[in-house]
């Protein structure tokens, strides 16, 4: 009989997505996912190997490959985040001049600069590379996780701590979990999320993009966004989840959200937010904020989470989850 994994006291919800559900007639589904890998080790350099796809389904049930993408970035993780290496497909000459940069604070506005047109397109090369900055922090888990088992622990600038500000989110609540093991032990306490169940259902090999199991200390963001038209406009339904693979091989969930929206000529008309995953008992307090996107076209939605989606009253995941769905008129004309 196996013995159940000890769980952290004051741990968030535990009640990961099972499957995936069926393509609807008439959609169009997004999955992505960027590995954090450190084949290396811990000490090591960081590699992101993202991937994304577009699969249109007509009303038979054909499909069609509307776009595809793949990244792979070499970060220098312990000294700032630099992005040492980047390829991609499809490749664009401006993206090298990212290069020598940190994928920390700034990221974003380097991109945009970089190939000022990547964002407009709405294609799932820009949703890779807008996920660097917090696949970077995402991924300093598996460092504090390797602390925890008494092997060499990195406090430098660019190290694990980086990003570890009170009050930035839910999660961060000054005398909330968190920051109170922060305070009383000098490190953050390790979070000790639910095995993951597996997301690609076996019924319907297109359902995801193909990507390859993850070894022992690595970590994935995965996300699917469905659209697809109903009763109400478009219908949005969204799938988030970070996930880490414990040195058993065992997969667990770190954070993992749904959303389900609907648009109306460019304009979320609803947006709810529901908790799946979430590491400590503070962080559902970010919930809320998804609703108050509701009345905001879809093209403005990653520069006002950017400008108001900050403190306490949010979650930088679910942010992430949330920014997303700027895409989404990429699809519609489709």
């Amino acid at each position: 009989m196996t013995r159940p994994r000890p769980l952290h006291p004051r741990h968030g919800i535990h009640e990961p997505t099972m499957g995936t559900p069926p393509r609807a007639p008439g959609s169009v589904r997004r999955t992505t996912t960027i590995d954090m890998l450190r084949p290396a080790g811990i000490d090591g350099t960081l590699l992101l190997i993202g991937k994304g796809r577009d699969l249109a389904t007509n009303g038979s049930g054909g499909t069609e490959t509307r776009a595809e993408a793949e990244v792979r970035a070499d970060v220098d993780y312990h000294d700032g985040w630099l992005l040492t290496g980047l390829s991609t497909d499809p490749g664009l000459r401006g993206l090298a001049g990212l290069v020598g940069a940190t994928v920390g604070s700034g990221f974003r506005r380097r991109l945009d600069t970089a190939e000022p047109g990547l964002a407009g397109s709405g294609g799932p090369l820009y949703q890779l590379l807008d996920d660097f900055p917090v696949a970077a922090l995402v991924s300093g888990h598996a460092v504090g996780a390797a602390a925890a088992r008494d092997e060499p622990l990195d406090t430098s600038p660019g190290g694990h701590r980086l990003g570890l500000v009170a009050d930035q989110c839910a999660g961060f609540v000054t005398d909330g979990t968190l920051m109170s093991g922060l305070v009383e032990t000098g490190r953050p306490p390790i979070v000790t999320g639910p095995d993951a169940p597996p997301l690609p259902d076996p019924a319907d090999p297109l359902g995801w993009h193909l990507y390859a199991p993850l070894p022992p200390h690595s970590m994935r963001r995965a996300r699917r966004i469905d659209v697809a038209p109903g009763p109400g406009g478009t219908a949005i339904d969204v799938l988030f989840r970070d996930s880490y693979v414990l040195p058993n091989g065992t997969e667990t969930v770190i954070h993992e959200y749904t959303v389900a929206a609907e648009a109306r000529d460019g304009v979320l008309s609803r947006c709810e937010a529901t908790a799946r995953v979430l590491p400590w008992t503070e962080c559902p307090g970010a919930l809320a904020s998804a609703r108050r996107l509701a009345g905001t076209p879809l093209a403005d939605l990653r520069a006002r989470i950017r400008a108001e989606f900050t403190g306490t009253s949010t979650c930088t995941h679910l942010n992430d989850t949330l920014r997303a769905l700027q895409d989404v008129p990429f699809f519609l004309p489709r």
